[in-house]
């Protein structure tokens, strides 16, 4: 009867003790991410997240465990964005971290980061004050947008390129038109430092800049929206290139306001971190040149991309209109690679994964790690040069990644 009775309680021990490890194995692996919900930016950065997390639970989630995403809107208010990574580590104990956007909200994170040093996978913010706040010894922080020199750069590059193959293009004479934040203010001094450089003949513009002038604007996204100052410098300068850097709410009325001045630069080009949706449905859209990491015609040449983008109509009901959503989508996945390739969830480990891990992304190009200036673990390192057709976007450069050639010049 006692030996009967001991066999009882060890089997109820041994069902209760399997219980628990499958409950245990069951519980999700948090990512916690912070986007700007109110702007189309984050907001379809977050529906490519959710995308990512339901694909990854559909075949099973990682390391036999369930994958939840916990997103908190930053408003685009840094004292909110840094609110939020607290909330994200205290409240909700996640795993690891992955967003955003805005450089300035960023800044503010990253003493929050810094304190909970858990692994970050950070798709957005360029400024290269983010990158001396992160500091080299981050060896947990993974960096996938470009940093605003590495663009900088990149489009020099581009732009040399593309004079090449079109003699008749130039663009000696560069304009910048920037919002007064971090994101706008870094990019001014990143095109100013190459300007200099190119007239002694150094760095990416080096041949084809020869002047540069820059004025600031207040963003819509900040509650501005008159540019007719800074467009009425631009059209007393007559660059052949001119250039803005702000958000998706200055897109259509910074057009707007030029034609209304009759500003018609043979090169007018955008470089926000995402468009207005739909925005090539409006006429004054057609060869407009723009910068980003993506464009919906990439579709046609790669099946990752097409991937993405059937999934996310299917999934959201819109299609994408900025590449922080494929961004976003690449954020989710390079993150849950890197966890596969380390088997555990331990920090050190995991770090080492991504490393070393290589992700064939949406946007047309494979994302692997390797150091910029200061940081350890550096993703993508240039953007493309885009131009709106016929209401759709179309890579020019680089010429690998091309579906159209370029159209010129612009005019309304």
């Amino acid at each position: 009867m006692k030996k009967s009775y001991l066999l009882i309680v060890l089997s109820f021990l041994l069902a209760f003790v399997l219980f628990s490890m499958s409950g245990m194995a069951q519980e999700p692996i948090k990512i916690g991410a912070v986007n700007p919900l109110g702007d189309i930016t984050g907001r379809q950065s977050t529906n490519a997240m959710e995308l990512a997390v339901a694909e990854i639970n559909e075949a099973g989630g990682l390391l036999g465990r369930p994958v939840e995403l916990i997103v908190v809107d930053s408003e685009f208010r840094p004292e909110k964005g840094a609110a939020a990574i607290e909330k994200l580590a205290t409240v909700d104990e996640v795993d690891f971290f992955v967003g955003g956007m805005s450089s300035g909200v960023h800044l503010a994170q990253i003493p929050s980061l810094k304190k909970y040093k858990k692994v970050t996978v950070w798709a957005g913010a360029a400024s290269h004050k983010a990158e001396e706040a992160i500091g080299a010894d981050a060896d947990w922080y993974f960096h996938l947008h470009p940093w605003d020199y590495q663009q900088g750069a990149s489009y020099g590059v581009g732009w040399n390129a593309i004079v090449k193959e079109n003699p008749e293009i130039d663009i000696a004479r560069v304009f910048l038109a920037y919002e007064e934040g971090a994101f706008g203010s870094d990019s001014y001094k990143a095109y100013a430092a190459m300007a200099e450089q190119a007239s002694e003949g150094k760095g990416a513009f080096a041949g084809v800049m020869e002047e540069f002038k820059g004025a600031s604007f207040k963003s819509a996204a900040m509650g501005g929206g008159d540019y007719r100052a800074m467009l009425q410098q631009a059209k007393e300068y007559n660059p052949d290139l001119f250039i803005w850097a702000g958000y998706d709410a200055d897109a259509i009325p910074m057009l707007g306001q030029a034609r209304e001045i009759g500003f018609e630069p043979n090169l007018y080009v955008g470089a926000p971190p995402g468009w207005p949706a739909n925005f090539g449905r409006n006429p004054l859209s057609d060869k407009v040149i723009l910068y980003g990491m993506w464009a919906p015609a990439l579709n046609e040449v790669s099946d990752v991309a097409k991937h993405f983008w059937d999934a996310y109509v299917e999934m959201h009901d819109e299609e994408p209109a900025t590449y922080f959503a494929p961004l976003g989508y690449t954020n989710i996945k390079f993150l849950a690679k890197g966890i596969e390739k380390a088997g555990t969830l331990e920090k050190e480990a995991v770090i080492s994964a991504l490393k070393s891990t290589k992700y064939v992304s949406p946007l047309g190009s494979t994302l692997e790690i390797s150091p910029s200036n200061i940081i350890q673990n550096q993703g993508f390192t240039r953007q493309k040069i885009l131009q709106y057709q016929d209401g759709k976007q179309h890579v020019i450069w680089p010429f690998e990644f091309a579906t159209t050639e370029i159209e010129y010049p612009f005019s309304w």
